[in-house]
């Protein structure tokens, strides 16, 4: 009994890691259920010229893969681009461990995480054409967004990965501000008055991580009192158990709905040969996060990328998970 039970076993795991994987044989059967699930869907209007598109990034990373298809075609087109990062990811214990060499991660060695995180983030800027004047970074506290917004509007946030309560990084659009969702709030409808964009996008709520949860609710806020609710698309970074699969590199294939995304209107946007190869090299341009994260990032290096106009599901048409 003890044999079948451990063969069993053995068994499951052997087929989670050729689902999670997808080796060669598998890729087949994901490029068919990407078409069924991904080429049926509306096509969303690429930026064209004369257009500001702005997009709001919770972390270094997630500008690229959210959207680093759709930003070389809009720079492409002539389209200004501009990007804003909410956070310098100086949260991610994680990554501080391995780049350390397994030393305990440190409140000093979080913030010089940083701020390599923002060097990478212009970097990743750059491949896709984007000017360096044109990003903005906030620097507000990694894994804290949700608290600023909920808890701390008002009194100053101390955040316990890097033991700052105020906007410290060179660079950063307003050094010494607090860690309030006051001044979050105050600096991204300033980026919005100063850009004035004619499409702005964002992190959908559905979207696991709360930092991109409360990337959403700020900007909406914002968004709704400048009259501009109406130019918000929404994306997925954080969309569920395993997604997207398969992991790792495979260009490809097609990058079809998240399992948290279900019921959104989503919209596919097709990339060409050259903007998957330049997505590609945005990407390893986060050198700092591929020794953690890579199959997980690379895995959005796809045919297409998807974006939604609304942020929540019909009413009554789909359930929460």
């Amino acid at each position: 009994m003890k044999r079948r039970l451990v063969a069993g076993l053995f068994l499951i795991a052997l087929l989670l890691a050729a689902v999670v994987n997808a080796p060669s044989w598998l890729q087949y059967a994901y490029a068919w259920w990407g078409r069924a699930h991904v080429e049926g869907l509306p096509q969303a209007a690429a930026p064209g010229s004369g257009e500001r598109v702005l997009v709001l990034a919770p972390h270094p990373d997630d500008e690229v893969l959210c959207c680093g298809g759709l930003l070389r075609r809009a720079q492409q087109a002539g389209a200004e681009v501009y990007i804003v990062w909410m956070t310098s990811g100086d949260g991610f214990e994680m990554d501080e461990l391995v780049l350390d060499h397994g030393r305990r991660p440190r409140p000093e060695g979080l913030r010089a995480l940083g701020e390599r995180r923002m060097q990478e983030a212009r970097a990743a800027a750059a491949q896709l054409g984007v000017p360096q004047q044109n990003l903005f970074f906030l620097g507000y506290p990694d894994r804290g967004l949700r608290h600023l917004f909920l808890e701390n509007f008002y009194v100053p946030y101390r955040s316990p990965y890097t033991r700052l309560d105020a906007v410290a990084y060179p660079g950063t659009l307003n050094p010494g501000t607090p860690y309030t969702g006051e001044a979050l709030e105050r600096d991204l409808a300033a980026v919005f008055a100063r850009v004035d964009p004619t499409r702005v996008y964002l992190p959908s709520p559905r979207d696991a991580h709360p930092d991109h949860q409360a990337t959403s609710y700020f900007a909406q806020r914002v968004a709704g009192r400048s009259g501009r609710i109406g130019r918000l698309r929404y994306w997925i970074v954080h969309g569920g158990l395993e997604w997207p699969l398969p992991k790792g590199y495979h260009p490809g294939l097609a990058l079809e709905p998240a399992p948290r995304g279900r019921g959104l209107a989503w919209r596919r946007f097709p990339l060409t040969a050259a903007e998957v190869q330049t997505k590609h090299a945005a990407t390893l341009a986060h050198k700092s996060q591929l020794d953690v994260l890579s199959r997980f990032m690379l895995a959005f290096v796809r045919t297409n990328e998807l974006f939604s106009p609304t942020p929540f599901p019909e009413p009554g048409r789909y359930p929460v998970p």
